[in-house]
């Protein structure tokens, strides 16, 4: 399965947590992160006081397991566009970063997995919410 990581998955696998973990060792035929993704948690590093470490371990974990990074690009912004007026007229706000995660995984079809239930509303995208 081509698996999209959210930010709290990839945390969590970080922090060794056995769900995320396991999911992943089963499950993952390839790993892919939303550049979004990236951004949040480079961000969360920044904030760290263990932000070398962590930017260490996040490489580490894209050259381990070949992990493909997902650009915005033309097509994933009309993936936006499409989902956001989607979740607007159902009057079902998530946050916007959420957003283009959703539409990255639309453009790319991968099966997007998180632990933020919020994606349940953005019926384009197949996901595995823990």
């Amino acid at each position: 399965m081509r698996l999209i990581l959210d930010t709290n998955i990839y945390s969590d696998y970080a922090e060794g947590k056995p769900e995320a973990v396991d999911i992943i060792a089963r499950k993952a035929r390839e790993i892919c992160f939303p550049a979004i993704v990236l951004g949040e948690l480079y961000y969360g590093f920044g904030k760290s006081s263990r932000k070398k470490l962590n930017e260490q371990k996040i490489e580490q974990f894209i050259n381990l397991f070949s992990v493909e990074i997902i650009a915005v690009d033309e097509n994933v912004s009309r993936k936006y566009a499409l989902i956001y007026e989607y979740l607007e007229k159902r009057g079902c706000k998530i946050p916007i970063n959420d957003v283009w995660i959703a539409a990255s995984c639309m453009a790319d079809g991968g099966t997007l997995l998180t632990r933020d239930k919020h994606f349940n509303n953005v019926e384009q995208i197949e996901k595995i919410v823990l």
